[in-house]
């Protein structure tokens, strides 16, 4: 079982990691890519929305450090 965190930009990225843990994957926003790494059994966790919306069409950019 895997933790997500989708759509984090700032400080609630960090109340996150103390409700929730480290995560293992994080995805920029909810895309069909997104949607396609999460497997069944895995939690996920939206920075904002609903935990029923529906991915975007197209894809977010990858994160960079």
């Amino acid at each position: 079982m895997a933790l997500h965190f989708v759509g984090f930009k700032g400080d609630e990225y960090v109340r996150a990691i103390r409700v929730f843990g480290q995560p293992d994957f994080i995805h920029p926003g909810y895309d069909l890519r997104a949607l396609r790494e999460i497997c069944p059994g895995d939690k996920v966790v939206f920075a904002t929305g609903s935990h029923d919306q529906a991915p975007r069409c197209k894809s977010f950019s990858d994160l960079r450090e």
